[in-house]
């Protein structure tokens, strides 16, 4: 029998390398492979719906779901995760020094619904009081002038987000004063370069971020792997596979950090900075699976819906391939 042939897009991680290389196989699959970086995989498959298989945005696919304009249905591998008190930058010349002081403010973002940005509203609203409407959000490229809004907002009219110029950047105008901070999952040029009055907001960001995973319990999810519907359709064992294999890759890349006689892994404390995770999240801190995340996906739906993104939450259960709902991981 032929296996079925598939493009798969995924960014290139530990976590996605044995399925791009080869080293895992999608059981009954033929792998057409495509790595890339979130912005081009993102924007293709939500768009043009250009892969069979792809890494997809947490939060495009919640905000696409919740309308019923979603191409692709997940699959509960959750192949990017980060911890995001570190991607909010502020300006120390305007009296910002705690998260409250963010209402009333012009904040810039790259994109209104990016998985990033939506964790940090959640955060500032759940932990800090800060409701999304009472912050003013600019949204453009952070350091190149151009980037477009994701499609498929309809955002209510208390909520104020705009553009900024199509030739300008969040960089540039935040280092010029025209923005009291931004959000972003990369530190923009001006903070890099160090230039005058550009800070993080949390300055020890590793230890608000720990804070923040004792009381929570969360590794904040950012992308899960989705498989095309009409693909899905025609193939309904399909999303259960690419868990399988991806369960597998990311497995194989826990164990690796595991391996101390020669580190696989170019980080000379590796072993601690595992042993400090299982200790603040446990062991299953890299967790797959929909009935182990489910407390989390609700909480995102949850600030969606705070956020203006989604009229309502809904069924989690919704974002992802009824086959998928019951299955686990291997340890």
């Amino acid at each position: 029998m032929s296996k079925l042939r598939i493009s798969l897009a995924c960014v290139p991680t530990d976590r996605t390398r044995p399925i791009l290389d080869g080293r895992i196989q999608v059981a009954g699959c033929e792998i057409e492979a495509i790595a890339g970086e979130p912005e081009e995989i993102f924007g293709r498959a939500l768009n043009d719906a250009a892969f069979d298989v792809t890494e997809l945005s947490m939060a495009s696919h919640i905000l696409r779901t919740a309308g019923g304009k979603a191409d692709y249905v997940g699959v509960p591998a959750f192949t990017s995760r980060a911890f995001r008190h570190s991607s909010i930058y502020v300006r120390s010349d305007r009296s910002i020094k705690a998260p409250q002081d963010l209402a009333g403010r012009l904040i810039g973002l790259p994109d209104y619904q990016q998985t990033a940005a939506l964790w940090v509203r959640g955060i500032l609203l759940e932990h800090y009081g800060v409701r999304p409407s009472s912050i003013s959000w600019r949204t453009g490229g952070l350091d190149r002038p151009g980037r477009g809004q994701r499609g498929g907002l309809n955002l209510p009219s208390h909520m104020d987000v705009r553009p900024i110029d199509a030739a300008d950047t969040l960089n540039d105008a935040l280092k010029r004063g025209d923005l009291d901070g931004i959000i972003a999952p990369r530190p923009p040029a001006c903070f890099s370069d160090g230039a005058a009055h550009i800070v993080r907001l949390f300055p020890d960001f590793v230890a608000s971020e720990r804070q923040y995973a004792s009381k929570s319990g969360y590794f904040p999810i950012m992308h899960c792997m989705a498989v095309r519907r009409d693909v899905a359709a025609a193939h309904p064992w399909l999303p259960a596979e690419i868990f399988r294999a991806f369960s597998q890759a990311k497995l194989m890349a826990l164990n690796e950090l595991l391996i101390s006689n020669v580190l696989r892994v170019s980080l000379p404390w590796l072993g601690a900075h595992v042993e400090e995770a299982r200790n603040i999240l446990g062991t299953r801190f890299w967790s797959y699976g929909f009935s182990e995340n489910k407390r989390e996906l609700e909480a995102m739906v949850t600030y969606a819906a705070a956020d203006g993104l989604i009229g309502d939450v809904f069924p989690v259960e919704d974002l992802f391939a009824p086959l998928t709902h019951d299955l686990g991981e291997e340890q």
